[in-house]
Order: C-alpha cells, then structure tokens, then sequence
C-alpha cells in the first residue's frame, strides 16, 4: 500500500476530520452531502485502497466483489455494520473496521428525550404554541401519562441499554430487560433490573418498550405484528436502534388503532422513506435518525477512523476490526 492511500470518503464529515485526514492520507473528500448510488461506489472500491463509508451507503457483495486489489480496508463511519456485506468483504481479504463505545451517551440521551416527549405530549404542545391557537390551561386538556413508577422494557441490554437503565432508574422507572445473555448478578442489582428470557412473557407486562439491540437476520421485525398486538393498549414504544427490528406497517396501524398508545422513532425501516400511515399516526414522535448527532459524537467517530486507517498503515491490526461470529 503506498505511504499515501486513496481514501474516498462517501459524505461529508466534521470540518475537523476532513482537516485531519487530507493531511494525513491521499483523500477524496465527498463534495455533496448526498448519498452516493450504486455505480459511483462500484468506481470508489475500484479506486480507493481505504474506503469510508456510512449507514446510508450499502455496500453489498456486487459493490464488494468489483473492488480491486488495492482496496484493503472499509473504515466505516458509524458503528451500525448491517449496510456492509462483512463475509464477501474478509473472503476478498477486505479488513472492516467501525466506530463503537462512541455512541453510547449521546443514544440514551436520546431515547431518554423520546420518552418524555411521547407519553407528556411535549411535541404536541409546542405545536399548538406555534400554531396560536391555544386559548390557555384547561383541567382537561393535554393530559399524558406519567412515567414515574412505570415498568421500562429493554430490548438489548449492551452499553447503550444499560446507559439508559441509569437514567431510566431516576425517573423513577422500574426496569426490566431482554438480552441474549444476562447480565452479571451485579450489574443487575446496580441497575435494580429484572430480566426476562422470554420476550413474549416481558412484553405484555411493559408500560414503555425500548429498542437498543442491533440489527441482524435474527433481530429483523423482532417486533413482529403478533408481538407488537400483545402490548398493552396504553403502552409506549421508543426506537433508537434500527428500523427493521420493527414491522413498521403493523405498528402504525397499531398505533392508528388505539392499540398502542404512541411512539417516538428515530430510525425507520426504509429511511429516508416513513409509512404514510406512520406520519399520520396519532401520538407520535418521529426524528430524522439524529440520536447520535452531536459534534463530540461525530467528531470521535472521525478520530476513530483516523486510528483504525492508520493504525493499518503501520502495519498493525486496526483495533475496531470487524470479525465473522
């Protein structure tokens, strides 16, 4: 690999990080913020030896198998790893590396944020602020749900589940959790967590569920229509992971149905596009996938692309290495 690599990065990134890395490397910064297609990618991995991707480049076995020999390493933005196609990649000898522990914080603040807007009506509220025409308080108007004492589900008990367990637990919630592998008896007892392995028994009993896992084949529409109609009718869900954990369709009609009393969404099964019914779905909260939108985040995932490129140039292993289970 030359002293210098072509590194092609796919969007734009902190003005600090693409300060670094053209002084760094060879680089090809992205000149539109604007997901690049499929035939653009297809000469990126022919060209680049390091490639920079994010969650909104899909980089599947046809992209992957068109990379020349050069392309030793896909750096990617973000910790999310279900866009890139990992076997085809390590079977070309293609190194995969991601940004973890990053998110972790900036995540549960926002799932936090989304479980107080949703059942206290916060958006709806600042809404009619802006729209003039509220004509002051009322005994009946605006009513939510308080939180205080309620049972919090979470599905994906990893770092970002147990960084919301924290602040879940001084709100008051009562925590319950379901994970593949229980936590260690003292974790539990730090986070006075209840764990459930069966996911059908722990959903009915939930005032408010909160999606953390990642997205795999196993997780997709983990949240499936059957299991999404046996949550109360005046629970809550929050999504901050993957949209594809959830059968989107099911639960906005769900949702239309009175069936489920509301949602806050950060992430959606076929982003950017939402479900119609979705958008017109009452009591809900939807964002445009910003959970981990803050300059400390962003800028930290830069500097671990940093490291893990150079890191290879010098001839070690990047140490956010993706592996094969």
């Amino acid at each position: 690999m030359p002293s210098k690599p072509l590194v092609i990065v796919t969007r734009r990134l902190p003005e600090l990080v693409e300060a670094r890395m053209m002084e760094l490397f060879n680089t090809r910064l992205s000149a539109s913020d604007s997901p690049l297609d499929k035939e653009t990618l297809i000469e990126a991995v022919k060209e680049a030896d390091i490639l920079v991707p994010t969650v909104t480049d899909k980089i599947d076995s046809e992209i992957i198998n068109q990379a020349s020999s050069k392309l030793k390493l896909i750096a990617n933005f973000g910790n999310g790893i279900d866009h890139i196609d990992i076997d085809t990649a390590l079977k070309k000898k293609i190194i995969v590396t991601n940004t973890p522990g990053v998110l972790t914080e900036d995540t549960a603040d926002m799932v936090m944020s989304l479980l107080l807007a949703v059942p206290r009506k916060i958006i709806e509220g600042e809404k009619l602020i802006r729209s003039g025409s509220w004509r002051g308080w009322s005994p009946t108007h605006m009513m939510g749900r308080r939180i205080w004492g309620k049972r919090l589900g979470i599905i994906g008990m990893g770092s970002i589940g147990q960084a919301l367990a924290r602040r879940a637990k001084g709100f008051g919630l009562n925590i319950h959790y379901h994970n593949r592998n229980r936590l260690p008896e003292v974790i539990e007892d730090s986070l006075d967590a209840t764990f459930w392995e069966d996911l059908d028994q722990m959903l009915p009993k939930m005032d408010i569920l909160s999606v953390n896992c990642p997205s795999t084949p196993e997780t997709y529409h983990l949240l499936s229509r059957e299991r999404l109609s046996n949550l109360q009718a005046h629970a809550y869900i929050i999504n901050t992971s993957r949209g594809k954990v959830i059968d989107e369709e099911a639960l906005a009609d769900l949702l239309s149905q009175s069936k489920i009393a509301g949602a806050g969404l950060d992430v959606f099964e076929r982003e950017p596009s939402v479900s119609k019914v979705l958008l017109g779905a009452p009591n809900t909260v939807l964002l445009p996938h910003m959970g981990s939108a803050t300059v400390e985040a962003r800028i930290e995932m830069g500097e671990k692309v940093i490291i893990n490129i150079q890191t290879l140039l010098n001839g070690h292993r990047p140490p956010d290495r993706i592996l094969n289970d």
